[in-house]
């Protein structure tokens, strides 16, 4: 199998799955237990903790686990409107979120919020300047992803940040960083977030985990959820250890060649973008500045059809967001582009484990099973 889907999830690297195993079969105690055996996984817990802070240029205290990025997005969003909802109704996305966000928005217009959705360039790109004109006396809450996960778009955050707390010094800055999260350099001392959302299952990680930065800036914020007092009484219920365990095991992993690894996908995704666009019928969608996404189109050949013929052929690709199926991308329409290519769209992405041996195997069975099916 050549598995080209990893914006979608990847692989389990070998020290997660070692981590996961060791946690199921030995250091099972509860961390909240009061004798040695709680209390060395409870320890375990404060060393997966700074693990994970590391990889993410965080403060140990201000990482909190959670179930994935969809539940981080949901706690910033959510939380952000409890502490801030008597001060304005406000709120500043995109419109080339992930659902994780776009529809906790619509949830906050049926409650009567009013959402401003920055409209993006051609390809895919959100600018500051579209920002500043949205911010309001009344903003409470900003929320910009830090790479689209369907064009790899990279948008600059750190300029925002800085932009919504100069004019609006009492709104919360939100991104979601669960596609940039160890694709991307940050550190989220400096990027001035004051939430951050990341997702184990991205970075080689198990599924079931991820983690909301909350800033020092936010020296208190509304919890999750309510209970015995876990994860510094924002997140209550047992720790899932197996899962934190492996997702800091594998930000050790990842962060140690994120440098290399970084460099070596981004030369993968040039390369390929080079050759497909010499190719008569492909069109390449979106700014492609994440190392690791590409977006594609073959007008006049529906996704499912490419994505069953690579399949066949043992390549995994994805039609867009893995997480919204049977919809047409929102993010292309929102890029304005034309119907014919939207419709033929899908999604190639990378991992540290891409061959470039297995992208011009892709490349051979567009050429010889695909392109000549263009109507």
């Amino acid at each position: 199998m050549i598995y080209l889907d990893n914006s979608a999830t990847t692989k389990p690297c070998p020290e997660a799955v070692e981590a996961m195993t060791k946690a199921l079969t030995e250091n099972w105690g509860n961390p909240s237990a009061l004798y040695n055996f709680g209390i060395d996984t409870a320890r375990a817990m404060r060393t997966a903790r700074h693990t994970a802070a590391a990889a993410m240029g965080a403060e140990p205290d201000r990482v909190f686990f959670t179930s994935g990025g969809t539940e981080a997005d949901n706690w910033a969003v959510f939380g952000t409107v409890k502490r801030l909802g008597k001060r304005g109704k406000h709120i500043i996305t995109t419109a080339i979120e992930h659902h994780a966000i776009l529809n906790c928005m619509k949830e906050l217009e049926a409650q009567g919020y009013a959402v401003t959705y920055l409209q993006p360039d051609e390809l895919g790109r959100i600018s500051p300047d579209s920002l500043k004109a949205a911010l309001r006396r009344d903003t409470i809450l900003v929320s910009i992803m830090m790479v689209n996960n369907e064009v790899g778009s990279v948008m600059p955050i750190a300029q925002m940040a800085r932009l919504t707390h100069r004019l609006c010094p009492d709104a919360i800055f939100h991104t979601d960083a669960v596609q940039g999260f160890l694709k991307v350099p940050f550190s989220a001392r400096q990027l001035g977030a004051d939430l951050i959302s990341v997702s184990s299952h991205k970075v080689h990680g198990p599924k079931g985990c991820g983690a909301l930065y909350i800033s020092p800036r936010l020296k208190s914020f509304p919890p999750l959820l309510l209970g015995g007092g876990q994860e510094s009484g924002l997140r209550s219920g047992t720790e899932g250890t197996p899962a934190i365990f492996g997702f800091a095991a594998a930000c050790a992993a990842v962060s140690a060649a994120f440098r290399e690894d970084s460099q070596r996908e981004k030369a993968l995704i040039a390369g390929l973008a080079e050759k497909l666009s010499g190719l008569e019928g492909v069109t390449i969608n979106g700014a492609h500045e994440a190392p690791h996404i590409l977006s594609l189109s073959i007008p006049g050949v529906p996704t499912q059809n490419t994505i069953n013929i690579l399949q066949d052929t043992g390549i995994c690709v994805s039609a867009g967001s893995a997480c919204a199926k049977g919809h047409r991308s929102h993010v292309l329409e929102a890029m304005g582009l034309a119907p014919e290519i939207i419709d033929g769209s899908f999604r190639v992405s990378l991992c540290r484990d891409t061959t470039e041996e297995e992208l011009d195997t892709l490349l051979l069975v567009l050429k010889k099973d695909i392109l000549p099916r263009i109507k």
